[in-house]
């Protein structure tokens, strides 16, 4: 569909561009990242058995990365549900550091960081909708379970079948029997 091919561009655009300068300049989003990624490794560090990196510059560009890897997808129409989800997963811990509008007292700040956390929260809704379009198509969970009954429509056919083919072949057996007798 036509709206599709000029929606998803338009709603990558943002993620790719800013996942490109991000890139190029990873130290000015460090310092908002740092609470985030401290959150985040202390919760990981105590469900996982393994110990997640502490590095914020590094988290910062691998969210980066993400950005501009399934922003792309989803603007040529690559893997469009998972490049969305993945986008969706990446916009959530990126608004709660860049636009922390709560800590500010100036009311000028305040409203420029909760208009950019809003913007961000209605790209979160644009992702989520891209993430479960099917395009028209049913989706794999319809799919799998018309499959589903329909083998087991065939099956209980079957079944049926043999049932009355191994009735028929014990009619016969007692006749044949009645007769040797």
């Amino acid at each position: 569909m036509l709206v599709r091919r000029i929606a998803r561009p338009l709603l990558a655009a943002s993620f790719v561009y800013g996942g490109i300068d991000t890139l190029r300049n990873p130290q000015t989003r460090v310092p908002g990242a740092q609470p985030v990624v401290d959150q985040i490794t202390r919760a990981a560090d105590q469900q996982l058995p393994v110990q997640v990196p502490r590095d914020v510059e590094q988290w910062v560009k691998i969210d980066a990365g993400i950005k501009v890897g399934a922003g792309s997808l989803f603007a040529l129409g690559k893997l469009p549900r998972l490049s969305a989800l993945a986008l969706a997963g990446s916009i959530v811990p990126t608004t709660l550091a860049g636009h922390r509008f709560w800590e500010h007292e100036d009311p000028e700040e305040r409203f420029g960081q909760l208009s950019n956390f809003l913007k961000n929260a209605g790209l979160l809704g644009g992702l989520l909708i891209a993430a479960v379009d099917t395009e028209g198509r049913p989706s794999v969970g319809y799919r799998a379970r018309r499959a589903a009954r329909r083998a087991s429509t065939a099956t209980e056919k079957s079944v049926a079948q043999a049932q009355k083919r191994a009735a028929k072949a014990e009619k016969q057996a007692q006749k044949q029997l009645r007769k040797a007798s």
